[in-house]
């Protein structure tokens, strides 16, 4: 089991420093990175993951909303081997006909990756969950639209806070997630209320077991109200140390 770090999670250090923020995010002990916004920071993220040794398999771009060759172009040039649509709004998530229509679109993007040798996932919010098609959560609905190809990459946290049980929704969801967010807190809307792992409600271990095929763990804060990188430290601490005793 190998865990990245999603770099939207520093966000406001990348803006102010993005060399020095990789460098720390190496020195902290994390080998991957999840990219986002990666076409705008190719060239100097690039540099800085050759300089400190990490690697990126997976990044988030808006493949829906963007240049999808451009996207790819710089997906390849960075070593990312899947590209994840890491948001879409909750309205697409409130009909069949919506979620069909952008199943397509994804299925679509999938084979231009292909292209390139490059996968296509997508990754949720609470709304994909909250929502319920033909008896089933959005999201899953979703899953049996989208073309063999396609994965998963299934934010644990946002899934508690639209009302699912994460462990119950990995274990029905099955092979298709390759990916998850690891993140802890209450399981609600305050982000700045979120946790290292390990500290809050989320059973971030029981999590990670029932993600049968996962390849890649991905710690995400979306906000903090300590020093970030003691937060991520603290979760890659107590990931590793629950490794080390299962292994």
């Amino acid at each position: 089991m190998s865990y990245s770090i999603q770099l939207y999670t520093l966000r406001n250090a990348i803006s102010e420093d993005l060399p020095g923020t990789i460098k720390k995010v190496a020195e902290i002990g994390f080998t991957q990175v999840e990219p986002y916004n990666f076409v705008a920071t190719a060239a100097e993220l690039g540099k800085a993951l050759k300089e400190n040794g990490l690697t990126a398999p997976s990044g988030h771009a808006p493949l829906l909303g963007q240049d999808q060759d451009e996207i790819f172009a710089a997906a390849k040039e960075l070593g990312i081997s899947t590209v994840i649509d890491p948001y879409l709004p909750a309205e697409h998530w409130q009909t069949a006909e919506d979620i069909q229509a952008t199943a397509a679109k994804l299925n679509a993007a999938a084979k231009k990756g292909a292209e390139y040798g490059i996968r296509v996932g997508y990754h949720n919010h609470a709304w994909e969950l909250e929502s319920s098609i033909e008896g089933q959560t959005a999201l899953e609905y979703f899953e049996s639209l989208l073309d063999p190809e396609l994965v998963l990459e299934v934010d644990t946290y946002w899934a508690a806070v639209g009302g699912q049980d994460p462990v119950e929704l990995l274990a029905r969801l099955g092979d298709r997630v390759k990916f998850i967010h690891i993140k802890d807190g209450p399981a609600n809307t305050d982000t700045k209320a979120q946790q290292p792992a390990g500290q809050g409600t989320i059973p971030v271990l029981d999590v990670i077991a029932a993600a049968k095929s996962l390849e890649v763990g991905v710690v995400e804060f979306d906000d903090y109200s300590g020093d970030i990188f003691d937060g991520i430290a603290q979760s890659l601490s107590f990931l590793n140390a629950a490794q080390d005793v299962n292994a």
